[in-house]
């Protein structure tokens, strides 16, 4: 393996991770047709070779468990290197219909087939991928805790939660990752009024930013909705409409400028400057996805990169200063982001 990428503790109690995390919800779903297990399999051994070691994916994103499940079976003793991250509570039937179950029961049934696709004893980190509007949290963390007892799942993370619901899962057992869409589009946590990054840093609950890149905008190469494959699933995320798509560009466009000046791509700019806003109790870990190679590698190059303090700010005015228009989801799912769950009766 080549040198190892710089690495940072998962939270205050959690395990050391490699600070860029890779997410795998592309190479099996919502960003069109999945390409061949070889292919994949490609990218995964790349990410290994290159000591990108932080792997995150999900029940709902189609056969992606099932590949890590091959990777790992064809690669016999990687596994022990790997911090593996799943997770639970987004469900489909087979007619498309889709809804959110934290409950309890559900959480043990979920990481069952979970582990037995992986075909695996354990996970280092199970999330909770969205909460429901029916279970208080408390109830969802005791069974965590007992699959933590039980030695099925290492660490406990929640997707999406207000900064209230992850204060009063704390008090059950400690969250170590809290997941989160975190970029230059997407700011909410950082807000006074959600006070989600306040909540992680004073807990210490790591937090893990997916869509870092907004979903591939901020990588520069995609202009145009017309650059989607049919079924891409940003072709219905209002952020990416016929209307706002040339408007979100001039961010795009000015930290591309900004990154020529380091000799390094937006999207590289992009995972320096979130990596940048963590501190030791709460890091920021983004985890993007990537079918290809190239960007692979451009991605991973980031995790050395480090901007001066100048720089830093001069990134943060020109995000402040940006309009961003549209919102990340279409109406329909946004009712299920920083959700608080019922009081424990």
């Amino acid at each position: 393996m080549s040198t190892a990428l710089p690495t940072v503790q998962l939270g205050k109690y959690g395990a050391q991770v490699t600070h860029l995390g890779y997410g795998t919800m592309g190479l099996s779903a919502f960003y069109g047709k999945p390409k061949s297990d070889e292919e994949r399999f490609k990218i995964l051994d790349r990410c290994y070779e290159a000591g990108e070691l932080h792997w995150d994916s999900a029940d709902m994103y189609q056969d992606s468990e099932d590949l890590l499940g091959k990777w790992f079976k064809a690669n016999p003793g990687k596994r022990d290197n790997v911090f593996l991250a799943t997770k639970f509570a987004n469900c489909v039937d087979a007619s498309g219909k889709r809804w959110v179950d934290s409950s309890p029961e559900y959480a043990r049934k979920a990481c069952e087939k979970s582990l037995q696709r992986l075909g695996l004893p354990f996970v280092d980190l199970y999330y909770v991928h969205r909460l429901d509007d029916k279970t208080p949290i408390e109830k969802t963390m005791e069974e965590l805790k007992r699959l933590k007892h039980e030695g099925k799942i290492k660490h406990i993370g929640l997707s999406e939660c207000s900064s209230e619901t992850l204060r009063r899962a704390c008090k059950v057992e400690h969250v170590d990752a809290v997941q989160v869409e975190y970029s230059p589009f997407s700011l909410d946590i950082e807000s006074e009024q959600i006070g989600l990054m306040k909540t992680c840093r004073e807990l210490g609950v790591a937090i893990v930013a997916y869509s870092p890149i907004g979903r591939g905008m901020l990588g520069g190469q995609i202009r145009s909705p017309k650059d989607f494959e049919k079924g891409d699933f940003r072709t219905f995320a209002p952020r990416f409409s016929e209307e706002n798509f040339p408007k979100n560009l001039q961010l795009v466009d000015t930290l591309t400028e900004l990154a020529k000046k380091r000799n390094a791509t937006s999207s590289q700019l992009t995972l320096a400057w979130l990596m940048a806003q963590g501190n030791e109790q709460a890091p920021v870990i983004p985890i993007p996805g990537t079918t290809n190679l190239q960007r692979l590698d451009e991605n991973l190059a980031a995790a050395k990169m480090k901007l001066t303090n100048e720089e830093e700010q001069e990134i943060r005015a020109a995000v402040e200063a940006a309009e961003v228009h549209g919102q990340r989801y279409p109406e329909a799912f946004a009712g299920a982001l920083f959700r608080d769950t019922p009081p424990l009766k």
